[in-house]
């Protein structure tokens, strides 16, 4: 965890516990929905804490290329790219992209005859 991890944390975790002390004075002397208002959004900062804690794990486990990890970036989104390519050839036609799935073209494969029977 280097400088600005710590930094970032301190402030998420300043952040939540303003937000709950908010809750609280809410609670005393306000409308209850906006103590729960307050309450609710003081939990959001703590779940960042979380994410960027799993966010550091999984980076730890990323595969280090031997030159250096200026290279692993570059490798991960030609990777993603080639998912993306796969995924994209995979799909449908054109009118069940813009059609959100409800139609397809005369000449596709996945093309399902409708019933005239009601």
């Amino acid at each position: 965890m280097n400088c600005l991890d710590r930094l970032l944390s301190v402030l998420y975790v300043s952040t939540s516990a303003g937000l709950a002390w908010t809750a609280v004075l809410e609670y005393r002397d306000g409308p209850v929905w906006a103590a729960c208002l307050f309450a609710a959004a003081a939990l959001v900062p703590v779940i960042a804490v979380v994410r960027e804690a799993e966010w550091r794990e999984r980076a730890a486990l990323w595969p280090v290329h031997p030159a250096g990890p200026a290279l692993v970036g570059p490798a991960l989104v030609g990777v993603a790219e080639d998912v993306v390519r796969a995924e994209l050839e995979a799909a449908c036609c054109e009118r069940w992209w813009t059609s959100c799935g409800t139609d397809h073209d005369s000449g596709c494969p996945h093309r399902v005859p409708r019933s005239s029977a009601a």
